[in-house]
């Protein structure tokens, strides 16, 4: 008898991604294994399911109806195996975990690589990026984001941490200009700066009273990764506003000295994110209640 779901997995994809070449990479699969897939279940079905040319795929007719029930029967079958995974007493299967660069190197991946140890049965899929991650169209199970969450039906969040600001500069380039003591010294250092796509943050202090004061530094270098700024930093180039787990390594090691506290400066939140579903995966609860076991022990008070 033939498997009514041989195909229909890849043809989900095929139709998510919008190509077969990034279906094709997203499942580890050449295109031409993908398009052969696809190729067979319309064979099988007896109907046309894609218009394909050589720039462009769009659903026929009779493709969007079969994908709308395909989909309705791929989130039964998740469901089904979630939970069937929750009466399970040790977690098991491949866990997509997507989590920021710095964060996740110095921060979460110790914390995983330790649940992995843990449990030998739990495979941890760990990619590092600052980019915005759509966890439903790239498969993926769980992830840290920093900073506020926007609303979304289709994904559940839990607060596992604070990330407070400092800010901090190397020996050497006070032992030039001088450690500033307060806001108002602060104004016309040199500062190695965050900036996205030529947007440079600036550096606001929130006062009690609800008043905002932006400090004037003077940006030597602009910069899009944290690491790079702290190295910046310990490189003599000025000033700079990092996350306090951050600062703390370096001031362990004497290459950095905090000469501005967290006072009035930004925070945010960070949070476990995951795709709604009625039952939760055992592999991705684990996880999440171990991120929200240690993380905070990892964050300076």
């Amino acid at each position: 008898m033939t498997d009514k779901l041989d195909g229909v997995a890849t043809f989900v994809q095929v139709v998510e991604a919008g190509s077969f070449t990034t279906a094709a990479m997203r499942m580890n699969l050449t295109r031409s294994a993908v398009g052969k897939v696809i190729t067979r279940l319309e064979a099988r079905l007896g109907v046309r399911l894609l218009h394909r040319t050589t720039r462009t795929q769009t659903l026929t007719e009779a493709g969007q109806a079969y994908y709308d029930r395909c989909v309705r029967a791929l989130a039964e079958l998740d469901e089904a195996e979630a939970e069937l995974e929750t009466k399970r007493s040790v977690p098991r299967g491949r866990l997509r975990v997507s989590v920021p660069i710095a964060f996740g190197h110095l921060c979460v991946a110790p914390v995983l690589f330790e649940l992995a140890r843990r449990h030998a049965h739990l495979q941890i899929d760990l990619s590092f990026t600052d980019r915005f991650v759509d966890l439903l169209e790239e498969g993926i199970d769980l992830a840290v984001r920093i900073g506020s969450l926007g609303d979304s039906s289709s994904l559940s969040a839990r607060r596992i941490g604070v990330q407070y600001q400092t800010i901090g500069a190397a020996p050497s380039y006070l032992a030039r200009h001088g450690k500033p003591r307060n806001d108002a010294q602060i104004d016309g250092h040199e500062a190695i700066v965050y900036s996205r796509a030529g947007v440079v943050a600036p550096w606001q202090v929130h006062h009690e009273d609800g008043q905002k004061h932006e400090l004037r530094i003077v940006p030597r270098l602009s910069l899009d990764d944290v690491q790079a700024i702290a190295g910046a930093a310990v490189a003599g180039f000025g000033l700079a506003q990092l996350p306090c787990w951050l600062l703390a390594r370096f001031e362990r090691t004497g290459e950095l000295i905090e000469v501005r506290g967290r006072e009035g400066l930004p925070t945010q939140d960070i949070h476990a994110v995951w795709p709604t579903s009625r039952y939760l995966p055992l592999k991705t609860r684990v996880a999440i209640d171990a991120l929200a076991a240690e993380i905070p022990n990892m964050i300076p008070e």
